[in-house]
């Protein structure tokens, strides 16, 4: 990924008596794996730090799991909000949107020995057949799903593709849940509105909105390369991973993955997130599904 950041020069700047401005520090793109440290790797020209956006490790997972206890009730009144406000614009608008994507969202929270983790995840099917991102899934454990109702529910893991980061989670006991619909083609263009949904820190029910910012977006974090990802402004944080990103026909276009950060010790949104297209997606899902289907 190559730093296309512009900075002014010395010739650029006006004559000032004040003393000059510190360089902003370079971007640099950091890799965090659900709930593992970071891998750090500088990229093309010092560029951005990558982080998969996991939130997990003991410490963190104290933070996240608190909030995630007070996220069903956000969700709730999230949920609410929107729907009111749609029926107040006869439909219309940004919060319909909300209203009509929230319950297929999901929060993933995988409890291992050592720490724990958490993602989001996306509903596919009434019976609770969930995706999700493999690294939220990855280090191991107890897997549970938090449905958009505040019900938390056992869960399995049943197939995963790391090529593509992408996993499938099996609910146990479940009916009548609302299944995402996803873009068909690639009709994604730069400058769309699009909304990501997820569980940012933990606080389930969270929508954020921006624009598509690119396409085809490369992330190579030393262990493993994404491609074709879009970019987006939408704030997207450490939880937010395996999270649906949505256009204003509430339909899926891409899986939230990544973040770029301003540095190691940052993690928090800088305005340059990264998700799958829908494409790439139901690709990988119908192998999975059928690899699942196969196995079992």
């Amino acid at each position: 990924m190559t730093d296309l950041l512009t900075r002014p020069t010395d010739t650029d700047a006006p004559t000032s008596t004040a003393p000059p401005v510190p360089p902003l520090p370079p971007y640099v793109v950091s890799h965090r794996a659900g709930g593992g440290r970071p891998w750090p790797r500088r990229v093309a020209g010092g560029a951005a730090l990558l982080a998969l956006i996991a939130g997990g490790g003991t410490a963190g997972a104290v933070v996240a799991e608190h909030y995630a206890s007070t996220g069903p009730a956000a969700a709730t009144t999230t949920a609410t909000a929107a729907t009111a406000t749609s029926t107040a614009t006869g439909g219309t608008g940004l919060a319909a949107v909300a209203a009509k994507v929230s319950p297929s969202i999901v929060t993933v929270l995988v409890d291992g020995r050592s720490e724990s983790s958490l993602g989001s995840g996306v509903v596919l099917r009434a019976d609770g057949l969930v995706l999700t991102n493999n690294h939220v899934i990855a280090a191991g454990g107890t897997v549970s799903v938090r449905l958009a109702d505040g019900r938390t529910v056992p869960a399995s893991v049943v197939a995963a593709d790391t090529t593509h980061d992408l996993a499938l989670v099996q609910a146990s006991g479940l009916s009548g849940l609302t299944p995402a619909t996803f873009s068909t083609g690639d009709s994604v263009a730069v400058g769309d509105t699009v909304l990501a949904f997820g569980a940012p820190l933990g606080l389930a029910g969270t929508v954020t909105s921006g624009i598509v910012s690119a396409l085809d977006r490369e992330v190579d974090t030393g262990s493993e390369k994404l491609t074709g990802l879009l970019q987006t402004d939408a704030a997207i944080n450490e939880g937010n991973s395996g999270g649906a990103l949505v256009d204003t026909s509430g339909h899926v276009v891409g899986i939230n993955v990544a973040i770029a950060t301003a540095s190691d010790q940052s993690t928090g949104s800088v305005g340059v997130g990264f998700a799958i297209p829908a494409g790439t997606v139901t690709r990988v899902v119908s192998r999975l599904e059928a690899q699942a289907g196969s196995a079992g």
